[in-house]
């Protein structure tokens, strides 16, 4: 089953893909000022040790780069920039874990800890093992950003099972469920193995001299300890994102069928209707945003995943008539609800 997106709003989580980004682009010519823009961050804050970021942020700063990217790979590139130190305590635990077994076990149930851009499902099918990916920027698929966090996912595992297991390890296969971009062949040369498209999963497929492999560094005890403060941290995660996440999970988690005025919604959370303004416009959001968000990701996982009708989907979302719903979806996605279903 898939989690729920996480929340965008709280600057929780270290800078490091920002930072990645930023240096291949400046590899490329491109300022940090450029590559920066709009996220409230600028170069120095990428060097201090307490900058933390949201995941509003690292949208803003991966849609800059596909903005500004003379390279086309440039998230393949910047994917490789994560080392093993880049993730701190979770690649600590990584590095500790006594089994490989014991090491991929951490790093999906405890992928959320070190805010990933796609989360993370281990399989193994046919004896054949796998690491399947859903991108977390953005739920809609025809998304450019879509494909630049999973690019930047892919060549970013590469880079810490590296680190991990030998500088030899390599990718018996990478899939991926889009269609294949202009730059498919740099998938090949930085990735090291054979891509395949148009696949129904996004997925790293793992070759058989490497399922028993040790991590380089075992420590149990050390283990034990990074795993332990890693689970504190997640279960800190709920009650970190201040009033705009407060609001996005009341809509998504408790009115999934009315979508309430912004006097009711302020009611519900014990606020005044101007308090509720107030709190919301100081993180730079407001409530008409959010539920725009909140619609836009559930009418795309009602398309995905269920086969109810466009109507039923608008009456579901609060929409007055199917019309209003099809311009609001045309809106968010370029396409009309059913040209995406059918994509």
């Amino acid at each position: 089953m898939r989690r729920p997106p996480p929340d965008v709003e709280p600057c929780i989580h270290t800078p490091q893909r920002i930072a990645a980004v930023a240096a291949v682009l400046a590899e490329d010519g491109v300022a940090p000022a450029q590559t920066l823009a709009h996220s409230g961050l600028d170069a120095s804050a990428l060097r201090a040790p307490e900058t933390r970021v949201s995941y509003r942020q690292i949208a803003t700063v991966f849609r800059n780069a596909l903005r500004l990217a003379r390279d086309p790979a440039v998230a393949l590139r910047a994917g490789a920039h994560m080392r093993l130190t880049a993730y701190g305590l979770y690649g600590y635990a990584l590095l500790s874990s006594t089994t490989q077994a014991e090491a991929m076990e951490f790093a999906v149930k405890y992928n959320r800890a070190m805010g990933p851009v796609a989360d993370i499902t281990h399989v193994i099918e046919q004896g054949v093992e796998s690491f399947r990916y859903d991108a977390l920027l953005t739920p809609d698929s025809a998304d450019p950003l879509h494909r630049f966090a999973l690019e930047f996912t892919f060549s970013a595992h590469l880079s810490l099972s590296r680190d991990l297991f030998g500088p030899s390890f390599s990718f018996e296969e990478v899939r991926a469920a889009y269609a294949a971009p202009d730059h498919a062949p740099a998938y090949g040369q930085v990735l090291g193995c054979p891509v395949r498209f148009d696949q129904p999963f996004n997925e790293l497929r793992i070759g058989a001299e490497w399922h028993q492999r040790q991590p380089r560094l075992p420590d149990a005890a050390t283990h034990g300890m990074a795993r332990e403060l890693c689970g504190q941290f997640l279960a800190e995660l709920p009650h970190s994102g201040g009033i705009a996440s407060t609001v996005r999970r009341t809509l998504v988690e408790q009115m999934p069928w009315r979508f309430p005025r912004i006097d009711t919604m302020a009611q519900t959370l014990a606020l005044e209707p101007r308090t509720l303004r107030r709190k919301l416009e100081a993180q730079g959001t407001s409530y008409r945003e959010i539920l725009a968000e909140v619609r836009r990701t559930l009418a795309i996982e009602y398309l995905r995943k269920t086969r109810m009708t466009t109507e039923e989907i608008a009456s579901r979302l609060g929409y007055s008539d199917s019309a209003n719903f099809r311009h609001a979806f045309v809106r968010w996605t370029g396409k009309a609800p059913h040209e995406y279903r059918r994509g």
